[in-house]
């Protein structure tokens, strides 16, 4: 039985790691590109650009980590009305706060950048590379509705085949506007702006496909009573407190490195890129953990639930040892992929070790933050973030600011080992005291 289960982490992990490498990819092909060109002021911009909007984008991050969980669940226990439901209140939500972004752009652009602090040539391109790319916000999240409910009915071809084929997309129109129409910045912003409608019409097709086999009705009635709401809006509450968390982390750590040059904004946007490589890498088997774990604790089975823990983690752990071995033996050949401006490759160098200690530190958060989003415990997530951003990170920041960017990448791994280090505590404590059956988030 136990080969099962093993079977069923893994038919979900693998095609989800393919799927979720492609983001990264996306990325570096975005920085590679970028890198090669004559001056670094494109790179940089699209590094605070694309930075503003992913610390936007993952504020709502929640409307897939969300879906995921609940559904799952509901898949579980069977209601395939509630199924229904929380697709159609996840996509009502999706397309208010889309819209609200689009609405009030330029505000949220403005105070963004202005936190990041780029030099004002980065910080003209980089606002128009944002304008650009957030109309599409409600496309963008159509797209995480249904792919967190796509993973939570564990339909990994559907999701594998939405995500490849908008970053797919999204990479093709990447050579199509920066190299073949010579866009720069503006052309990665366009290339991602149409890859990005392409997703959500095909998540739409996707998600009609699934709905046409699936058993039970929807009242459409519920869709316009605010209290049918509540479940979602308390889990996701939590999320979004999580993810704010995160966002700060990660806009404080672009803007501190902005402070300190455009050479510093760019290295530091390579080695990220790099550690995020590894995050989405795992980010397959912290996938299945969501949708197993949740479909465990829907149909009780505890048993299930600790098995599907245990063979994520070692996947993750093995994930984050075979990185460090390459950033370990391989520095020269990477940042080489990235760039060959002289001075960029200079500052990557320097920094580089920061990056060999990153992806053990962060394997346990990354595997624990999929357990914890399947089973419903979110309320744990977000103190355990909340305590290692404020507890952690800034203190670790403050303290090491005469260390310029080896404090900020010291303070980074801090955080990360606290992260580990909660989250890992967390589980024990609901391990010991059989609580995770208990419908308390």
């Amino acid at each position: 039985m136990n080969q099962i289960y093993r079977r069923k982490v893994l038919s979900i992990a693998l095609p989800m790691t393919i799927a979720s490498l492609s983001i990264p990819l996306l990325g570096l092909v975005d920085t590679s590109i970028l890198g090669h060109l004559e001056r670094a002021l494109y790179l940089g911009a699209v590094a605070a650009g694309s930075s503003v909007l992913t610390i936007i984008f993952w504020l709502f991050a929640f409307l897939r980590m969300g879906s995921t969980g609940l559904t799952a669940r509901a898949w579980g226990a069977n209601d395939y009305d509630r199924c229904r439901e929380l697709l159609a209140q996840s996509l009502v939500l999706a397309t208010l706060l889309g819209s609200f972004l689009v609405l009030f752009q330029q505000p949220l652009l403005n105070t963004a950048l202005t936190l990041i602090k780029p030099s004002n040539e980065v910080r003209q391109l980089a606002f128009e590379y944002c304008q650009i790319r957030i109309f599409a916000a409600p496309a963008t999240f159509g797209t995480l509705c249904i792919m967190g409910w796509l993973l939570g009915l564990q339909q990994v071809k559907s999701a594998l085949l939405l995500m490849l084929s908008t970053n797919a997309a999204n990479i093709g129109l990447d050579f199509l506007f920066i190299i073949g129409m010579e866009m720069n910045s503006e052309g990665a912003a366009w290339a991602s702006f149409f890859a990005e409608i392409l997703g959500f019409t095909l998540a739409v097709a996707l998600a009609v496909l699934s709905l046409s086999g699936m058993k039970g009705s929807i009242n459409w009635r519920h869709l316009c009573q605010w209290c049918r709401y509540g479940e979602f809006l308390k889990v996701n509450q939590h999320l979004f407190i999580r993810t704010a968390c995160l966002v700060f982390t990660m806009i404080f750590f672009t803007a501190q490195g902005a402070r300190q040059g455009d050479n510093f904004l760019a290295a530091n946007a390579i080695l990220m890129q790099l550690l995020l490589l590894i995050a989405y890498t795992q980010d397959g088997f912290a996938h299945a953990a969501e949708s197993l774990t949740g479909h465990a604790i829907g149909t009780n089975k505890l048993d299930y639930f600790y098995l599907v823990c245990r063979e994520t983690a070692l996947w993750g752990l093995g994930i984050s040892c075979i990185a460090t071995a390459c950033y370990f033996f391989f520095p020269a050949s990477i940042i080489a992929i990235f760039t060959d401006l002289p001075e960029i490759t200079a500052t990557a160098r320097e920094y580089w070790p920061w990056l060999n200690t990153l992806p053990l530190a962060g394997v346990i958060c990354f595997m624990a933050d999929g357990i914890f989003i399947g089973s419903g415990k979110t309320r744990a997530m977000q103190y355990s973030m909340m305590l290692a951003t404020f507890g952690l990170f800034l203190p670790a920041w403050y303290l090491s600011r005469a260390l310029g960017n080896h404090g900020l990448w010291m303070s980074y791994l801090i955080f990360l080992c606290g992260r580990s280090v909660l989250m890992g505590g967390l589980f024990t404590f609901y391990s010991r005291r059989n609580l995770w059956l208990q419908n308390k988030t």
